[in-house]
């Protein structure tokens, strides 16, 4: 009866309709009791099934889809936190900054700039008005002539 039922599982087994149960008591059967002469060809597949189970890896194993995509996107975003910040410093850094004697002679300037374009504005004024009087004498000298 007992070879009758493991045959059956070993055909559920093989078949791939098995539950771990019965695989289990597929296991036990053919590692720690004496086996029937005809399931003997199967005795390697599970013994070498629960020497497969006991052992163990000293290394540890990362499989690429198992690493969080934050690593990556944290990445980039460094990066960009990294380029914005050079950024900004570098138009900080490269505003002039001046001394309050440095700010009087600015301010002078700028009078002084004002006052010259003021004085430019008037002789251009002048050299237009003297433009009129050589046209004035032209004329004149043609009519006394």
């Amino acid at each position: 009866m007992e070879l009758d039922n493991i045959k059956k599982l070993l055909n559920a087994y093989f078949e791939g309709t098995a539950n771990i149960e019965e695989e289990n008591m597929l296991m036990d059967y053919f590692t720690t009791q004496k086996v029937a002469d005809e399931l003997v060809p199967y005795q390697p597949i599970f013994s070498s099934f629960k020497s497969a189970r006991q052992e163990r890896s000293s290394k540890g194993v990362i499989l690429p889809g198992n690493q969080p995509k934050l690593r990556k996107t944290s990445w980039y975003a460094a990066a960009a936190i990294l380029i914005v910040a050079l950024g900004m410093g570098g138009f900080f850094f490269s505003q002039p900054r001046y001394t309050p004697e440095e700010m009087e002679a600015l301010a002078a300037f700028e009078k002084s700039k004002n006052a010259m374009m003021l004085l430019s504005e008037n002789l251009n004024k002048g050299t237009g008005q003297l433009a009129l009087m050589k046209q004035f004498s032209i004329t004149k000298d043609k009519i006394f002539e």
